[in-house]
């Protein structure tokens, strides 16, 4: 019998967990073409959103078909059979292009598959699209100028931004395209977006590399840093974000914690310089977490943005010279060069970066850097975790929520409470690009919504492996806070 075909199941699934939507395919509630073709139509529908570059709709329904099959003749089923996901146009996919939004790369298809994405899909996860993101992830506003990707849009109020880079994720996401999906981060770029897209973002530790990286895809993903970046997950709820981090990791799945007792730490300088109206939630999350049972633990970090101000850059504009060659080479793309890529580059904000790139601009300090500072930086946050016997520090996201669209620079300025303009890309990172720098996990979740309408998150960092732990606090935290209304069609 052949699988019914998209037009003739009515249900409305959008709002599915995925949990919701496994157990309903399994249980033959519909077939998977259906949800598929479902799932697609969808993301035609948000198309002025802009979250994909490369909708694979043939892929995905062949896919779908071959899972209606093997359900229709009782074979056994992998845990993620049939569920719809997206995945950053930075990851690799081998035999689709991967073009991490530039021009230089947009043909560029690479032989291997990233090694997080392709347990999702041994899975039985379906591949849906390769979402749009900020031009080689270098920026945290998804306002890509490239002619053939675009500015991502915000689906709570479309000529705001939605963070980035992984912003067409987190916009697929939120949208309630498909439940979730992957991205990367570098220096906030699962945590922003999903903080100004009402989801939940997650960061894996990452550590010093090695054992301590918790995903390992090196090569497979177009890089910025080996040393910061990593792959991370979006979800509509910690849930799906746990589900997928169980499968990519093949551990456990993460279960609730139990809050009464807990110890976070808020640490006041995370919490200075906010728009008043993010303080205003993030001020009464505060009162929610002591009513849950929450102790919190409000001793400072010396120094702690000081530091860091020291580290990011010098690691993120000085290791692309040796990694990007290094992934075109890994993933068999051998028709371009750096060099190529820098010339391709149409984002003004991107642009500048790049040159610092290629002049080496903090090559001098970089072995500095990653010697003293890093390590100094990664001792503050482990002392401070024992000294204060805190499972976690809590914080907002961003200082600010979503902004305007800016389509001349890409990432200009912004202004926060009427004050003297600041500069986009360091507003916006100020306080997930710390625990980034340090390898430490991070998780962040909604907490409400501005008087406008605009999402507002919240952070978690946890110490170095302790991703399960903070998994299980968002889990008990997101029941605490509850879950924001989906974006208004």
């Amino acid at each position: 019998m052949s699988p019914v075909t998209s037009n003739s199941f009515k249900e409305d699934f959008s709002n599915w967990s995925a949990d919701d939507t496994i157990l309903a395919l399994r249980n033959k509630r519909l077939t998977v073409r259906e949800y598929i073709s479902g799932v697609l139509r969808n993301a035609e529908r948000g198309k002025p959103l802009n979250a994909f570059i490369n909708l694979l709709s043939d892929q995905a329904l062949i896919a779908a078909d071959k899972l209606d099959h093997a359900i229709a003749r009782g074979e056994p089923l992998p845990p993620l059979a049939g569920l719809a996901i997206v995945a950053k146009d930075n990851i690799n996919i081998a035999g689709v292009p991967t073009t991490a939004g530039t021009n230089a790369l947009r043909n560029a298809t690479p032989s291997t598959t990233a090694l997080s994405l392709k347990k999702l899909m041994v899975a039985g996860a379906i591949v849906v699209g390769k979402t749009n993101m900020h031009e080689l992830a270098f920026g945290i506003t998804s306002t890509n100028l490239s002619p053939f990707a675009g500015p991502v849009h915000n689906p709570y109020a479309v000529n705001m931004i939605p963070g980035g880079s992984s912003g067409g994720t987190a916009v697929a996401v939120s949208s309630r395209v498909v439940t979730c999906g992957l991205g990367t981060d570098t220096g906030g770029s699962t945590r922003i977006p999903a903080a100004l897209t009402g989801i939940a973002g997650f960061r894996p530790s990452v550590g010093n590399g090695g054992g301590q990286r918790r995903y390992h895809d090196d090569h497979e993903v177009v890089p910025i840093s080996h040393t910061r970046d990593t792959v991370g997950t979006l979800g509509r709820s910690v849930s799906e974000i746990a589900l997928l981090d169980s499968i990519i990791t093949e551990r456990p799945r993460a279960q609730p914690a139990k809050l009464h007792g807990v110890r976070l730490g808020i640490p006041p300088v995370l919490w200075a310089g906010l728009d008043k109206d993010l303080e205003r939630i993030v001020t009464k999350a505060q009162d929610t977490l002591q009513k849950a049972g929450v102790v919190l633990v409000k001793d400072d970090m010396p120094n702690l943005l000081e530091l860091d101000s020291t580290i990011g850059l010098p690691i993120a504009l000085h290791e692309p010279l040796a990694d990007i060659p290094a992934y075109l080479q890994a993933s068999g793309i051998k028709d371009t060069s750096l060099q190529d890529i820098v010339n391709g580059i149409s984002s003004p904000d991107v642009k500048t970066i790049f040159a610092s790139v290629m002049n080496d601009t903090f090559g001098g300090v970089y072995d500095e850097v990653m010697t003293v500072r890093r390590p100094a930086l990664q001792k503050l946050y482990a002392d401070y975790f024992q000294a204060h016997k805190v499972d976690a520090i809590i914080f907002p996201t961003t200082i600010l929520p979503a902004t305007p669209i800016d389509t001349i620079h890409g990432s200009g300025n912004v202004s926060i409470n009427g004050g003297p303009p600041i500069d986009t890309f360091t507003a916006y990172t100020r306080n997930a690009g710390p625990g980034s720098d340090a390898g430490i996990p991070g998780l962040s979740i909604p907490v409400g919504m501005t008087p406008v309408g605009l999402p507002v998150g919240i952070e978690l960092d946890g110490p170095l492996g302790g991703d399960e732990r903070i998994l299980s606090l968002g889990l008990a935290l997101e029941k605490v806070f509850g879950r924001l209304p989906p974006p208004k069609p």
